[in-house]
């Protein structure tokens, strides 16, 4: 019955703001940004509201964790399925994030296509060129420096199925460094590989956990050295956090 009654509240939340999004996106962008907003502000921390009432779905975000955040940065993250968008909203509910993403995330995905294109995150090209990729992200950092946004970048380039930490990729992170020269911020997420997709959402969501904590704050690479120490040490740093939470009792997972 909970889990009915779950969906309902969520098919409440989610459907009438998604589909007013996508009727104003092609009229007003105005109206089209003040919606995404409400989106970001609003439902990402309802989402999890409403699990966790009904579907005892619980969100770690370890506060404590952002004590020292710098006022900008780029935060990198290791990435496990869409619901790491909503996660990160929430847990930097006090700042404007935007994301680097595939662009085809941009296109009909309800709640989140039209919320990405209004609000400027980083679509970057699937099948353009790398140097066309590369131009996408430094426009994007320089807009994000000048809208005083959090960049938010996963450089495994794609989702995870079993939730450990794959190879960080360089060239996304060099060229948004380039452009920003901003502190790096790592984060480890956990919980997301589990509800990847439907049959896992129907089957894993209650009683689930997502936990989200930052791990380490780095001084802006200066070398192409430095980025590489960055990226390797936090990798190895998301995957042992991750190792460290599954080593929890089942019942604080």
């Amino acid at each position: 019955m909970n889990s009915i009654i779950a969906v309902a509240c969520l098919f409440a939340a989610v459907i009438p703001a998604a589909f007013l999004n996508i009727i104003a996106y092609p009229i007003s962008r105005t109206w089209s940004k003040s919606i995404s907003q409400y989106i970001v502000k609003v439902l990402a921390p309802r989402v999890f509201a409403i699990l966790n009432k009904y579907m005892e779905f619980h969100f770690f975000g370890y506060d404590e964790s952002k004590k020292d955040l710098p006022p900008q940065f780029i935060l990198i993250s290791n990435h496990q399925s869409l619901f790491d968008i909503p996660c990160y909203m929430n847990f930097l509910r006090e700042k404007e994030v935007r994301f680097v993403a595939k662009d085809n995330l941009s296109r009909h995905i309800p709640l989140v296509s039209e919320m990405l294109r209004v609000q400027e995150h980083c679509m970057v090209p699937r099948r353009g060129s790398p140097m066309q990729a590369m131009k996408v992200i430094e426009s994007f950092g320089h807009r994000v420096i000048k809208n005083n946004q959090i960049p938010i970048l996963f450089p495994e380039g794609t989702r995870t199925r079993d939730g450990n930490v794959g190879k960080f990729y360089s060239a996304g992170f060099r060229k948004l460094n380039e452009s920003t020269g901003l502190p790096i911020v790592a984060c480890a997420l956990d919980g997301g590989w589990e509800i990847r997709d439907i049959k896992k959402i129907m089957t894993k969501l209650k009683n689930g956990s997502y936990r989200v904590k930052v791990l380490k704050i780095y001084e802006t690479p200066k070398t192409k050295e430095d980025e590489v120490f960055i990226l390797d040490e936090s990798r190895k740093l998301i995957q042992n956090q991750i190792d460290e939470w599954r080593k929890l009792p089942s019942s604080q997972r």
